[in-house]
């Protein structure tokens, strides 16, 4: 399971600030927690992609240690994005992601609704049945003010996810996109 030390090609060290506490399991599950809960990033389908032991994540002292010994592009692909994955969830538990969305409209007035684990967004281009868009992930939060929508959580991947199936949900389709603007766009991605 191990990697010899001849063999590794790449390596990247990760600083674990002091508020976020971080377990590696064997099978490349991290759990990830900080001031504002818990991710749980399962590491493995990206073992599957390419071979057996090619790649290991592990724990010494305050650092997650990320080595691979694949030559070249897929190498060094592979391991900066496994490190992208940890680092946006270091950040998620210490201070979360916010997407904020805009309600656009020229002639019917669209109304959106939260219910449960999805998004209903009524009267859009005054269709009778409304669209609807799922939320992805247990911490991710929608707000509706106004004209504007705000998802918000601690996994990036979840809260953008969600921002995303909104817009799409009301994307128009077999209109000319100048004259119909209607809409839910997404206007800014931050923390």
């Amino acid at each position: 399971m191990s990697i010899s030390k001849a063999l590794v090609i790449n390596k990247e060290e990760i600083e674990i600030p002091d508020d976020v506490d971080i377990k590696v399991s064997e099978n490349y599950v991290l759990e990830i927690s900080g001031k504002l809960g818990k991710i749980v990033k399962d590491l493995s389908p990206y073992k599957l992609k390419i071979s057996k032991n090619k790649y290991k994540i592990y724990k010494d002292n305050n650092k997650i240690i990320i080595e691979t010994m694949i030559k070249g592009k897929r190498g060094i692909s592979l391991l900066y994005t496994l490190v992208s994955k940890i680092k946006s969830a270091i950040k998620g538990v210490r201070e979360g992601y916010t997407y904020k969305l805009k309600i656009v409209y020229s002639h019917f007035p669209i109304t959106v609704k939260v219910k449960g684990k999805e998004v209903y967004i009524e009267n859009f281009i005054g269709e009778r049945a409304p669209r609807i868009a799922k939320i992805i992930g247990d911490s991710t939060k929608v707000v509706v003010k106004g004209d504007d929508i705000e998802v918000t959580g601690i996994d990036k991947d979840e809260v953008s996810q969600t921002a995303a199936n909104i817009q799409q949900a009301t994307k128009i389709k077999k209109r000319d996109p100048r004259k119909y603007l209607d809409g839910i766009y997404i206007y800014y991605r931050g923390k």
